[in-house]
């Protein structure tokens, strides 16, 4: 068997892809823009070029093609048949996995957050607990519920979307068609969004972090909702599944203490009866998903154990509250 799989991270603009060897050796990466202009077919059709030209590459320097194809996706996937039934970003419907490889290799398919929790899992900050939360905050807000150390996507595939948990009911319109979500509140979008708003300037969610650290009011006023909001979501998170820890990754989670401190503080007063989850950073950064792909790639291929053995290039991550 060829010592080697192609790993795919889908995103909305662009995607990211690796030759991941079965020591956990990242021989190669590259980028490629995902083409969601172009339509769902165009899309599909440029995901299937990056990975021949990746299984291309893996070839020339490792001299076979490779054992199989991971690929992580946005949008709803179906684990159980390997099929991403839908994105709103990219438009696509009912794909299955063969359709994004020209290869007669294995491959499977996994949702872009549920991969990236199980690279954590394996390989970061969840390496050591078997039950944790992943919520990367970018512009939306999913979770990858780990359970057992494998991520959950419950009996249709949309397990984990916890920015759609309703944290005020009577609260903002979310885009979702719901009202008061999470995501309204607490996303990297939201926080940049809800400031401009309110002080009739443009800001990014990293602007409006810097500001509240140097004492501005009304960031003050927007990222203590934001933390609010999250408090609330994740203390209803705590009381129904008990995790280990919450990892937080994503843009906002960039903040550092300025967001897991005050965090930390509202959910164990949330928590009044019980101890609070400890809050760690994710560590695997932007590579989280096409690791977890390739982790993907190595289950086709029938190593389900795949990365357990593998030593981590970055360090355990701390508790940080």
């Amino acid at each position: 068997m060829s010592d080697y799989v192609v790993a795919v991270d889908v995103g909305g603009t662009s995607m990211k892809g690796g030759i991941v060897t079965r020591s956990g050796e990242v021989a190669a990466t590259g980028r490629r823009p995902t083409g969601r202009e172009g339509g769902p077919a165009a899309v599909v059709a440029t995901i299937r070029s990056f990975v021949g030209d990746l299984a291309a590459r893996g070839e020339e320097i490792l001299g076979a093609g490779p054992a199989a194809v991971g690929i992580a996706v946005p949008g709803l996937v179906d684990d159980a048949t390997a099929t991403a039934l839908y994105s709103a970003n990219l438009g696509w419907r009912d794909v299955p996995a063969a359709d994004f490889v020209p290869l007669d290799v294995p491959a499977l398919l996994g949702h872009d957050v549920r991969t990236g929790g199980l690279a954590e899992s394996v390989l970061g900050a969840g390496r050591e607990i078997s039950d944790f939360l992943f919520l990367p905050i970018g512009t939306g807000i999913a979770g990858a519920m780990i359970i057992g150390g494998e991520p959950y996507g419950g009996t249709s595939g949309w397990g984990g979307e916890i920015g759609h948990i309703p944290v005020l009911p009577g609260g903002e319109a979310c885009a979702c068609g719901q009202i008061g979500c999470l995501e309204t509140y607490a996303s990297a979008s939201a926080v940049g969004r809800r400031y401009s708003a309110r002080a009739a300037s443009p800001a990014t969610a990293e602007q409006v972090a810097a500001l509240t650290a140097a004492g501005d009011p009304v960031a003050a006023e927007v990222w203590d909702e934001a933390v609010e909001a999250l408090s609330l979501a994740l203390a209803t998170y705590t009381l129904l599944l008990d995790p280990s820890a919450i990892v937080l990754g994503g843009g906002l989670a960039e903040a550092g203490s300025l967001l897991s401190d005050p965090l930390a503080k509202r959910l164990a007063e949330r928590l009044a009866f019980r101890a609070a989850p400890p809050l760690r950073r994710a560590v695997l950064g932007v590579d989280a998903g096409m690791l977890g792909a390739s982790l993907l790639g190595w289950r086709a291929a029938g190593f389900p154990h795949a990365g357990a053995s593998w030593s981590p290039d970055v360090p355990k991550t701390p508790t940080v509250s």
